[in-house]
């Protein structure tokens, strides 16, 4: 099979995926899972992308990422390579920890960034490792909610979507999330265009 083709430009958002191999585990402490945050502050400085949202799952990660510079590649070959070998060190074993490529969607922000924020905070809550979002300590849902600035996510463009003021921007994003508890909602990753672009979905659960 034909891989697709990986686009960049500047200023691409995307949605990334990165699954253990055979769906094993590829975090197994909670050092584990710091240290893979840490990877990612440091390919932050490193090649100047923004972070819009996370979540650390067993066994895979999804995050929403936006290049300003075309170079999303070089991004994930440092944040998977650099975690890959800390694992390898770390709990002694070799090969592999990843399931081949990152997947990567490109992202329509103003149109998809809420739902997939959302989709992407209540990962936890729809595997029953958490009954809220706010409680699990691995995805970016409680900076979403603070007052208090975090210098590896940045809400501020998600903010903007709800409200230009960011302490109700605050409110009626916690809010929005929560709606969603206890509901199916449609997923936003799925049938992208073109099998690489995520683009224009309704979001259920924000009002004026």
């Amino acid at each position: 099979m034909v891989r697709p083709p990986r686009i960049e430009y500047e200023g691409a958002c995307y949605h990334v995926t990165s699954r253990g191999n055979d769906r094993q585990a590829v975090f197994f402490s909670n050092r584990d899972y710091r240290k893979f945050l840490g990877y990612l502050a440091a390919a932050k400085e490193k090649f100047g992308c923004v972070i819009h949202a996370y979540v650390l799952m067993t066994n895979h990660y999804h995050l929403v990422v936006e290049t300003p510079r075309p170079n999303l590649g070089r991004v994930m070959h440092f944040l998977n390579g650099s975690y890959t070998i800390y694992v390898n060190v770390k709990h002694r074993r070799g090969g592999h920890l990843f399931q081949g490529r990152f997947k990567a969607l490109i992202v329509d922000r103003d149109a998809c960034l809420l739902e997939l924020t959302r989709y992407i905070h209540l990962n936890p809550v729809r595997t029953s490792l958490v009954e809220r979002p706010e409680t699990y300590p691995y995805s970016s849902y409680r900076t979403y909610l603070s007052a208090e600035s975090e210098e590896l996510v940045t809400p501020e463009p998600t903010w903007a979507l709800i409200n230009d003021q960011p302490y109700r921007a605050r409110q009626r994003y916690g809010h929005f999330v929560g709606s969603a508890l206890g509901t199916l909602l449609p997923n936003p990753l799925e049938k992208p265009y073109g099998g690489l672009i995520v683009g224009l979905v309704t979001s259920q659960g924000l009002t004026p």
